[in-house]
């Protein structure tokens, strides 16, 4: 078994109602090490100590009565920058909002502190949750545990890093563009992105909004599959308004066994280059469930154009986040746009045209989803799941020059655009897919790869019990060396 702060908080929360250790003592442990460890990493980067063990006491004296919490009960976790709670700031990593401090907590906090968490900080983002690292001006740059010279993923990249590193029990992130799934893979931990809409949004949100985001979700990271099954069902469920008119329950697996899955299996995409270090811990991942007598079809296919997947993609995300821009930057990037050549396919180009869609062709990108979904739909009555990158390199150096859309990363010798990948997080997600990221094991250099295990809408448990079966008998979380 692993050393006690790099356990899953499954076994954490085992320990304390087994009475092997107190939750005001599991809580210093990981205070301590966040003192020891987080200079290097800056993972941590809101802390909230003296109320973290005021209710660590509170969970002792409770568990002295008999009374335990929840599933969670004294489990100490952190969360992402980006959610509400009482009394901590919510930036988004944006200096206009530095000064804002949250009044009440997400639905999502209320309901992991309702599991018997012990929260007591807060981990990093890039600017307005927009990018695979993790830096921003308020509170500076996050590092990979694996490698501090290099990304520790994003958004959700002070999330992945504390729980490689062995800083924190638990942890919640935001998905619309990878930002769960890729900084799993980066750091080496595990994540689910859950179908659209089964966890609410509400308080992980712009200080304007109140309606949910198309194809934003939010979900937990976290050291075992087991973790995220236990944390997914504490955040799942209604939010308040719905509660009225329909309840959500998830379809068990029909599978016990990883032969008792037919899975297919998909390397690359057309002008989607994969490293082909990446691209072997998948094939080793296929070589193995075929050894299990799973069934593994290297060349089945939802009947959808990866190009035009990728295109809605990037339109439907653009779309969702152009609220971002003040009037006088939509009425600039509507000049840019109109002075763009029709021929130009660049990534720019397609964001800032989404970027000032009108509503009319917003519809027809819509349509055009609503038909994917269906293909998906069609595809899972014959695979239980399909098995793909997380994205198409390990872990990256720091890149922080210019503007995302400007930057490259080297896939098999040769550079290419960073956007590009995002391939990998709306091919599925644009249709409202639930992913888990999974450690796969590991590159020649030693970083961690991860695999992406998606399912049918609503197989969100169907997901995390393979990713459970894989965690048993292939690969489980390894810690990086030097945080022991």
């Amino acid at each position: 078994m692993l050393d006690v702060p790099f356990r899953s908080a499954k076994q954490l929360a085992a320990d304390i109602r087994k009475k092997k250790i107190g939750c005001l003592e599991l809580l210093d442990l990981y205070l301590s090490r966040v003192e020891k460890h987080d200079g290097k990493l800056n993972s941590i980067v809101v802390r909230d100590f003296d109320n973290a063990r005021k209710r660590a006491r509170a969970a002792d004296r409770a568990l002295a009565r008999r009374q335990a919490w929840g599933p969670l009960h004294g489990v100490p976790m952190t969360i992402k920058e980006s959610y509400d709670v009482t009394g901590l700031p919510t930036t988004w990593g944006v200096p206009a909002y530095k000064g804002r401090i949250a009044t009440r907590n997400a639905v999502a906090v209320d309901r992991l502190l309702g599991a018997g968490a012990v929260l007591f900080g807060k981990t990093n983002v890039p600017l307005y949750l927009a990018d695979w690292q993790s830096f921003n001006a308020i509170y500076g740059t996050t590092n990979n545990p694996w490698d501090v010279a290099r990304a520790p993923g994003g958004s959700s990249g002070g999330a992945a890093a504390a729980l490689a590193a062995g800083l924190t029990g638990l942890e919640a992130g935001s998905d619309i563009g990878s930002s769960i799934r890729n900084p799993a893979h980066f750091c080496g931990v595990y994540g689910h992105k859950p179908t659209w809409g089964i966890v609410p949004r509400t308080g992980q949100a712009l200080p304007w909004q109140m309606a949910p985001v198309d194809i934003d979700v939010v979900g937990p990271l976290a050291r075992s599959a087991d973790d995220l099954a236990i944390a997914l069902a504490a955040m799942a469920g209604p939010d308040e308004i719905e509660t009225a008119g329909w309840q959500l329950r998830l379809r068990p697996p029909r599978q016990k066994r990883l032969r008792d899955f037919k899975v297919a299996l998909m390397l690359d995409a057309p002008e989607i280059p994969v490293d082909r270090t990446v691209q072997a811990r998948l094939q080793a991942l296929a070589d193995f469930l075929g050894r299990q007598k799973a069934k593994v079809d290297d060349r089945a296919r939802p009947a959808m154009d990866t190009g035009e997947a990728f295109s809605v993609y990037v339109k439907l995300l653009r779309a969702a986040t152009s609220d971002r821009q003040s009037d006088a930057d939509f009425d600039k990037n509507v000049g840019i746009a109109r002075g763009l050549s029709p021929g130009d396919e660049s990534y720019y180009a397609r964001a800032t045209r989404a970027a000032v869609l009108s509503h009319r062709d917003w519809l027809a990108a819509n349509e055009a989803r609503h038909r994917m979904r269906l293909a998906w739909a069609e595809f899972f009555t014959r695979y239980d799941l399909l098995l793909c990158p997380v994205a198409g390199t390990a872990a990256f150096p720091h890149d922080q020059k210019g503007e995302r859309y400007d930057r490259t990363l080297t896939v098999n010798g040769k550079r290419v655009p960073v956007t590009d990948h995002l391939f990998w997080a709306g091919y599925t997600g644009a249709s409202y897919l639930p992913s888990t990221a999974a450690p796969c094991g590991f590159t020649p250099a030693g970083l961690p790869v991860g695999v992406q295990i998606v399912g049918p809408q609503y197989g969100d448990l169907t997901c995390l019990a393979f990713a459970r079966l894989l965690e048993r008998e292939f690969q489980a979380f390894v810690p990086p060396r030097g945080y022991a």
